[in-house]
């Protein structure tokens, strides 16, 4: 008898799944996925006769001449390259992924060599897991690239056996993994990030925290003169106070990540009278590292078009969108309101299209835009042309992506050359940037209503351009007059902001008053800030594309920790 019990006892603890010890689980995971590119490296260019070929990874392909533009296609592959010979230098571009710029300098008679350096897409989980006072486990689940987690709303963690659920605030398990306690190893799908991402633990010093769990005290330091176009000084040489500019960065590092919503920075840099005084970045990104500007790269629409008119292209503001995207005469039956529409409305975005991207809703947004690639390559140039009107132009602002990306199209059409071959020639190569990555469609036109990544000493000299009046080291590169008008507070936005040329504008309080400043913004806490009475320019990167944090350095940072430190001077 007693045989037989022991007997039962034993195959139940086999039926039975084993007790969860979900403490084990407690404390800091990490993982991370690299994807493209899967070309990089050094290209050779070479010209026998009236020839050309291309020599990449070790593998040689022709190169096809046409119009003075050099291009050729590596085989089973989306990847390209397509530049021109200008003054001895290959200027071009590389596509796929994104579109990165690849300069070739000649390397003896008739070779070009260069460097492709597209950006490296990544993607990164941290699973911050923690127990309750009733016993129940929290779940923080932080995604910087896309803010991912807080998409999926995880509050809370639960193991039962080998599995282990994340599960939201109605305590649906929204994903469903794995826990293997001998490797000590997480595994949780994500098939809409690329397949299954395997956890594992991460120490004080993650990157899921500003700077470390325990950050101690931070000193600050110059920024480092490069040959880049900045000048570096203290911030005392700017008037700028050395323990309140600490006290500014003591209290980023100190932020507690507590919560999905916790305002994360990514970098915080800070010029005054035209010198580079703060460098600082956080949550490991780097001085070289490209970051997503979001939005805040349609503010470089609105620089490409001054810079374009500077420059003597056949464009103005008052260039009637539909006769320059039809070549230079108006479609046939055009309805007046369309006939009216210029670019000035493109980058004010009163163009009164029956779009807006702030409404999840409406028929036509950028969202829905994009969504059109689903079934193949679409002209977004053209699906925009063709959106019915809502509005006169001019009558209100509605925030319109696909606006900005066709006023972009436009100033391409209207001087004969790519959209980035433009901006290249007369913004980027002018100001000394050399490395970015822009976005494109797969009809293979350039995207200008947001996603281009730079590194964040060249985002701030975009603000910089502007406070100088559109000069950069004595370098004209769009009129005084557009600048000033691309910053100005043309229209109403919201209770607080106002719209120029693609630009925001907004007031502080500063010393009893109010002070004007104006900045190119994009979703997720990115923004250069101009504050032109104090002479000052702010760039910040950030992660919360989906969560609370936002306009943190914005609405918290400036206002109450570097506008304080400033004096007028």
């Amino acid at each position: 008898m007693v045989r037989n019990v022991l007997a039962f006892i034993a195959a139940l603890s086999i039926a039975l799944p084993a007790v969860a010890d979900t403490d084990a689980l407690v404390g800091l995971w990490k993982a991370k996925r690299w994807f493209e590119p899967n070309v990089r490296g050094t290209l050779i260019i070479q010209r026998t006769g009236d020839e050309y070929t291309a020599d990449m990874a070790g593998r040689v392909f022709p190169v096809e001449v046409n119009g003075g533009e050099l291009s050729f296609r590596l085989p089973n592959s989306e990847s390209s390259f397509r530049g021109k010979l200008e003054s001895g230098v290959i200027h071009g571009h590389w596509f796929k992924p994104g579109v990165s710029p690849v300069q070739l300098h000649p390397a003896g008679p008739n070779r070009w060599t260069g460097t492709v350096d597209p950006h490296q897409d990544t993607f990164t989980f941290f699973l911050l897991v923690r127990k309750r006072a009733d016993g129940t486990f929290s779940a923080v689940l932080n995604n910087p690239e896309r803010d991912h987690g807080a998409r999926l709303k995880i509050e809370s963690i639960v193991q039962e056996g080998n599995v282990v659920k994340l599960l939201n605030k109605e305590a649906n398990a929204v994903v469903t993994g794995t826990y293997d306690a001998e490797n000590g190893v997480i595994s949780l799908p994500f098939p809409s990030r690329g397949g299954t991402f395997d956890f594992k633990r991460d120490g004080d010093e993650s990157e899921f925290y500003e700077r470390g769990r325990n950050p101690g005290r931070y000193a600050y330091r110059k920024p480092l003169q490069l040959d880049d176009g900045w000048t570096t000084k203290s911030v005392e040489d700017v008037g700028l106070d050395r323990a309140a500019i600490e006290k500014t960065i003591q209290t980023i590092v100190d932020t507690p990540m507590e919560s999905i919503d916790t305002p994360v920075v990514d970098a915080l840099l800070v010029a005054r009278h035209g010198k580079l005084v703060l460098e600082e970045y956080f949550r490991g990104e780097d001085r070289e590292k490209l970051h997503d500007t979001r939005s805040a790269s349609k503010s470089l629409v609105s620089l490409l078009a001054g810079a374009a008119i500077q420059a003597g292209e056949p464009l103005s503001l008052s260039s009637p969108v539909y006769k320059v995207m039809n070549g230079g005469t108006f479609p046939p039956d055009l309805e007046p309101r369309k006939r009216a529409m210029t670019l000035e409305h493109l980058l004010t975005m009163t163009s009164g299209f029956a779009c807006d991207d702030w409404d999840d809703d409406a028929p036509y947004n950028e969202e829905v835009m994009w969504n059109l690639q689903e079934n193949g390559p679409a002209d977004f140039y053209q699906w925009a042309l063709d959106m019915p009107m809502a509005r006169d132009p001019g009558e209100k602002t509605v925030y319109c992506s696909p606006g900005a990306n066709l006023a972009l199209g436009m100033i391409g059409k209207a001087s004969g050359e790519p959209p980035l071959d433009l901006l290249d020639r007369l913004i980027f190569r002018p100001m000394k940037i050399d490395r970015y990555t822009w976005g494109f469609n797969r009809a293979g036109q350039a995207y200008g209503g947001g996603g281009a990544r730079f590194r964040a000493r060249d985002f701030l000299k975009f603000g910089q351009l502007m406070l100088n009046g559109g000069t950069w080291n004595g370098r004209r590169i769009l009129s005084r007059d557009f600048a000033m008008r691309a910053s100005s507070p043309l229209y109403p936005f919201t209770e607080r902001f106002h719209y120029g040329y693609l630009w925001w504008s907004l007031e502080y309080d500063y010393q009893g008053k109010k002070i004007r400043a104006f900045h190119a913004g994009g979703l997720g806490g990115q923004a250069v800030v101009v504050i032109p009475q104090l002479d000052m320019v702010i760039a910040t990167f950030g992660s919360n594309y989906l969560s609370a944090g936002n306009y943190y350095v914005q609405m918290e940072i400036i206002p109450k920790y570097i506008l304080p430190a400033a004096a007028v001077r």
